[in-house]
């Protein structure tokens, strides 16, 4: 561990010095150094503490050296732990982060010290461009990095006989004294290599075809840790952090002793709010600057209890129709500017989804005037059968979202009802449950214009970049698909006790 050091203020001449007397006690006792490797095997941050040194141009401008000792500040440490419990314990991790934490030096800090005190194991590094991976005079590359780091060790802490050119050529460095290896892989190649004992996926949330990675990755490694900062909610690294599933890191900005207030308000006057959210505050829902509704929205939604605002209007009810084997059906109900609950069912027939509409219709507190349902797909077989129930037949209505409109503002129907939905949003106060994954959902979808209307994304576009279908908010818009006039008497809905709606 890291002693005394200032980080915002620092002054490397005494740990050079330090180092220099380490160095001089070793060589003068060589006796003492399989020992000393004994230890450094299993205390990962002492070797980087003590030997390995890092590069930052930056420094040049302010007098500093631009090649300096790598110093570990306390997250890095425990981040260290972490992984090694992953790696060890043979099961996946990922570490969302917030930029310039120095996570590329700790990853290639780690695979070093793998590569040097555990003889066989086989490092991979993939990223989505091949030049991030590897590029001989390009020092944001992994394995410029990994070079220099090795290569700047002592030689009583190099593999024996190291030779830069010869041991460490294109995408590959080698450890001919004990037979370990650092490897690496770019694009859509990545996981197409030899297997690995641990492998480390660069900015994993920005790769363009990310399930294909994800399928050959699985049979490549035992244990696979996503780094990256943000990138939206649309891919599996979103996914992988929010399934309660994998073990997660989180690298945080205000983890770094060399930052402050001072410093994050610095950024947030010269950098885009988008930027900013995704690459400093970890911001999922705000990190996609191509989103139809913004993050903030939604958030201020959710922030307002449905006791807080007064659900005027018709209840309408929306109904999304699984189409695909893991969508699910999904119930939305709204008065006016008040959501009052969500819920979504798996492995529903027609017959089934249309007697649970039936049933919320009956079992309502007071009258439903509306039920707008998706027909695209199953959701058409549904329409069909409420039109035969008593109950619902006369509030029942079939919504085609692929519909085309000329109306000068929208692409189609699908357009239509997010655009009303967007412009509910707005007109605040909305309150919104926070029901898991709704926010997510609301602010995944991407939009463009065509001809100069609108068009937003459709579900099987949003799935060919892993985005799982946006079932709740889709069943949100719906209700927004055809006015409705209220019937007299009508009375606020009265939400029961007994359910909770976040």
């Amino acid at each position: 561990m890291v002693l005394s050091f200032d980080f915002r203020n620092p002054d490397y001449s005494a740990v050079f010095a330090r180092r220099a007397e380490k160095l001089k006690a070793i060589r003068e006792n060589p006796d003492c150094l399989p020992a000393l490797k004994a230890y450094y095997k299993t205390h990962p941050a002492d070797f980087i503490n003590d030997w390995g040194m890092t590069f930052d141009p930056r420094n040049a401008e302010i007098g500093l050296p631009t090649t300096i000792p790598f110093l570990l500040f306390p997250k890095q440490e425990e981040w260290l732990g972490w992984l090694y419990e992953r790696w060890q314990g043979r099961e996946d991790g990922l570490t969302e982060k917030s930029r310039d934490m120095g996570l590329s030096w700790l990853c290639v800090g780690a695979a070093v010290h793998m590569f040097l005190f555990y003889p066989g194991t086989v490092v991979g590094f993939g990223s989505r461009k091949e030049e991030y991976v590897d590029n001989t005079s390009d020092p944001k590359s992994l394995f410029w990095k990994a070079r220099q780091f090795i290569s700047m060790l002592p030689v009583e802490f190099r593999p024996a006989g190291w030779n830069e050119k010869k041991h460490a050529p294109f995408m590959k460095i080698q450890n001919v004294e004990n037979g370990a290896m650092i490897v690496g892989e770019a694009g859509d190649n990545i996981g197409r290599g030899a297997r690995t004992s641990i492998y480390f996926k660069d900015e994993s949330a920005f790769y363009e075809r990310p399930e294909i990675i994800e399928a050959a990755l699985s049979q490549t490694s035992n244990c696979r840790i996503d780094v990256s900062t943000p990138n939206g909610s649309g891919n599996p690294f979103y996914r992988r952090r929010h399934s309660g599933k994998t073990s997660i890191f989180t690298f945080h900005w205000r983890d770094d002793p060399r930052k402050d207030e001072a410093w994050y308000k610095e950024q947030c006057g010269k950098l885009d709010p988008v930027v900013v959210a995704q690459e400093i505050d970890i911001d999922y829902d705000a990190s996609t600057n191509d989103a139809y509704i913004p993050g903030p929205l939604v958030e201020a939604a959710q922030s307002n209890s449905f006791m807080d605002v007064e659900p005027i209007g018709p209840l309408q009810l929306g109904v999304d129709v699984a189409r695909f084997g893991d969508d699910k059906t999904c119930l939305v109900l709204r008065q006016g500017r008040v959501v009052f609950w969500v819920e979504e069912f798996t492995h529903m027939d027609t017959m089934a989804v249309a007697g649970l509409v039936r049933d919320r219709v009956t079992s309502s507190p007071n009258r439903i005037e509306q039920v707008a349902v998706d027909v695209i797909g199953l959701g058409a077989g549904v329409v069909d059968r409420l039109l035969e129930f008593p109950e619902t037949k006369d509030i029942t209505i079939g919504v085609n979202s692929a519909t085309r409109l000329s109306d000068g503002r929208n692409f189609n129907t699908r357009a239509a009802i997010w655009r009303s939905m967007l412009d509910w949003l707005k007109d605040s106060p909305v309150s919104l449950p926070r029901v898991d994954g709704l926010k997510a959902e609301l602010c995944a979808l991407k939009y463009t214009y065509r001809n100069g209307v609108l068009l937003i994304e459709s579900k099987e576009d949003a799935k060919k970049r892993g985005v799982k279908s946006p079932n709740k908010s889709d069943a949100l818009a719906l209700t927004f698909a055809a006015p409705v006039t209220q019937q007299p008497g009508y009375t606020s809905y009265h939400v029961p006790n007994t359910m909770d709606y976040g």
